[in-house]
């Protein structure tokens, strides 16, 4: 099945219209009951409902000039025995990450799942295969910040695919610990990377933070170039470190003709970039640049699937 094959969302309310019908939900019953009836000059899908089930038929119409005009074609995309009706009233149907989300959560073997959401407004989505996008992030802080600014993004996007995020998360602590040190400098306080006054990684070592220029000991940098940077800035003498950058993890992890991946880097101040499948965003992305590159991300996989369909 190819990318255009998948994850039909109607992109406007205004297609969709419901209907109770006499008829049973087969092609040839529904074909007969609506050729010849007129519908919204709109409407193009029509969730057929007959004795507790419904099925999603497409309809062609002889215009869209008058305000309704008579049906000319009927096609049944799901018929009852693989479409399944959910309430989820906080879902926004307009959303097609949102409509996956439902989807594969309350009707996961379901083919096409028609959604009440939000407002009482009813939309479906066709055969759900959301696009797996990796989000490679570092932890503390929590929630991770370009994991939780991505979902955000896609709570309100209207004109994406469905999308899964996979959270690739690396914790500092455990990076720290894979070199043994008895004193760590983190970055900033602010991301509560250890409890102050010590009790870091491991259990006995001492933590101080970079931000608050301490006076200089002897301990392992657990940071990225710009840290660095800043410690030779203000300390005279080499430092060991442990190198914390999103950007280089993911390069480790390499994207591996396999999903995405969107990340970000501290040396990115004002641009995103993209290359091999992996898209990295400033370190304190605003979420117009996280949109952008959200949409680098699914054009990549979009690309790909392209790729290797038959």
């Amino acid at each position: 099945m190819t990318a255009a094959a998948v994850n039909l969302v109607p992109s406007q309310y205004r297609g969709v219209s419901i209907a109770d019908v006499p008829v049973p939900l087969t092609e040839p019953a529904l074909r007969d009951f609506l050729l010849g009836r007129v519908v919204y000059r709109r409407t193009r899908y029509l969730i057929a409902r007959h004795a507790g089930a419904a099925a999603v038929v497409e309809v062609s119409k002889h215009s869209e000039q008058p305000l309704f005009s008579p049906v000319t074609a009927v096609t049944v995309l799901a018929g009852p025995a693989e479409t399944a009706l959910v309430d989820a009233p906080e879902a926004d149907t307009a959303v097609p990450t949102q409509l996956a989300r439902v989807a594969a959560s309350q009707a996961p073997g379901a083919r096409c799942v028609i959604v009440r959401g939000r407002y009482g407004h009813v939309n479906f989505i066709l055969d759900p295969a959301p696009i797996r996008i990796r989000v490679l992030e570092v932890v503390p802080p929590w929630p991770p910040k370009l994991a939780d600014q991505l979902a955000r993004v896609l709570d309100l996007a209207e004109d994406l695919p469905p999308v899964e995020l996979v959270p690739e998360l690396a914790d500092l602590t455990a990076l720290a610990g894979t070199r043994p040190s008895a004193h760590y400098l983190f970055p900033c306080r602010a991301g509560e990377a250890a409890p102050p006054g010590g009790g870091g990684p491991p259990a006995a070592a001492t933590v101080s933070y970079l931000d608050e220029l301490p006076e200089r000991r002897p301990w392992t940098l657990v940071g990225c170039a710009r840290s660095k940077s800043i410690h030779e800035w203000f300390y005279d003498g080499d430092v060991p470190v442990v190198d914390m950058c999103p950007r280089n993890l993911a390069g480790c992890h390499g994207s591996g003709g396999r999903e995405p991946v969107i990340t970000k880097c501290c040396l990115l101040e004002d641009r995103i970039t993209a290359d091999g499948g992996v898209v990295v965003v400033p370190w304190g992305a605003s979420l117009a640049q996280i949109r952008e590159g959200l949409d680098r991300a699914v054009a990549a996989a979009l690309q790909a699937a392209e790729a290797v369909a038959p």
